[in-house]
């Protein structure tokens, strides 16, 4: 199979001026380098596209690929995620991961937490400032948690997002409403134990591959699990697999949070506890992280003794299946 990957490379941006905080979210050369040497192990042929506008020069010049991986993440708007698929659908060229309605949707914490609220499942309460304006209308008790609506990658996480009180509140949020021009998503502050979920698989074939526990120590100079955190977590980061009646607990809530999401192929479902034990809905990430060094959904294979390999596989036969069933 002729197999194009489509993806948004941190350096390039960075040497066009773009700031790192920018293009955190951005792929390394290691990544890509990662992917096609599985793709090329699995028998396929890769071709380079990378970002949205080489996409739409090829693509006018009349180039076709049976097949594109998927792992752009945009730069702008709030549908920046959603971009390319939508062009891909637009050519009837079949794609990996999930389609523009999910990725628009699921970029989007805020409206991400209202389709999963009204579902039944459990989520933190909440509440979205869209401007300055709404600062004093929040109904949440503190403390509360602050972040932008639609970053990824611990983009707008920090010391400071945990706030105790209203004074710390309204500053945090003027600064991450200043900084990311975009709401700012305040949650009720869950303070129990944190997990992601990987997934693999679409709709009724989806299934979990393993459940993490992100044990954040206690010496380390921020308690979230933030940007900083996640780009220097040795040392600072222990991951756990769970495998006890957690685990059951867990993959309940991310399962059905997958599906009523619509979310295809492979990715990773954020969970946090309250204080009964409860585990609830964080975030989705339907474009998880491929990094085969230090990417979540690849440590989950690994510390389960699967190889890289064998992650890129259950994406290409889900999305295999997808196209076979003539959902794109």
């Amino acid at each position: 199979m002729l197999i194009g990957l489509t993806y948004d490379l941190k350096d390039e941006y960075l040497s066009q001026g773009f700031s790192s905080d920018e293009v955190a979210e951005f792929d390394t050369e290691e990544t890509i380098f990662g992917i096609e040497k599985a793709l090329h192990e699995l028998g396929h042929q890769t071709v380079r596209i990378g970002h949205i506008r080489n996409l739409v020069k090829l693509l006018d010049a009349g180039e076709k690929w049976d097949l594109v991986f998927n792992i752009c993440e945009g730069m702008y708007g709030l549908g920046r995620e959603a971009q390319v698929p939508a062009i891909l659908d637009a050519w009837e060229i079949p794609y990996t991961f999930s389609d523009p309605l999910v990725l628009a949707l699921t970029l989007h914490k805020g409206l991400t937490k209202r389709v999963i609220r009204d579902a039944k499942i459990p989520t933190a309460d909440f509440f979205i400032i869209y401007d300055e304006t709404d600062i004093p209308k929040c109904h949440l008790n503190f403390p509360v948690f602050l972040k932008p609506v639609a970053e990824g990658s611990g983009k707008g996480i920090s010391k400071n997002s945990l706030a105790p009180d209203y004074e710390a509140y309204e500053k945090e949020s003027l600064y991450l409403l200043k900084t990311y021009n975009q709401p700012v998503l305040a949650e009720r502050y869950l303070p129990g134990r944190e997990f992601t979920v990987g997934i693999v698989g679409t709709g009724p074939n989806s299934r979990i591959v393993g459940v993490m526990e992100v044990l954040i120590s206690a010496d380390a100079e921020e308690s979230a699990y933030s940007r900083f955190i996640k780009e220097n977590y040795k040392g600072r980061v222990d991951y756990q697999i769970i495998k006890d009646s957690v685990f059951d607990a867990c993959s309940e809530v991310a399962l059905e949070a997958w599906k009523v999401l619509g979310c295809r192929d492979a990715g990773r479902i954020d969970l946090k506890m309250d204080e009964n034990g409860v585990p609830c809905f964080i975030e989705v990430n339907p474009l998880a992280g491929l990094n085969y060094l230090h990417s979540d959904l690849p440590i989950i294979m690994y510390l389960q003794g699967k190889t890289y390999n064998e992650l890129i596989a259950e994406i290409l036969n889900s999305a295999k299946l997808r196209i076979k069933n003539k959902k794109l």
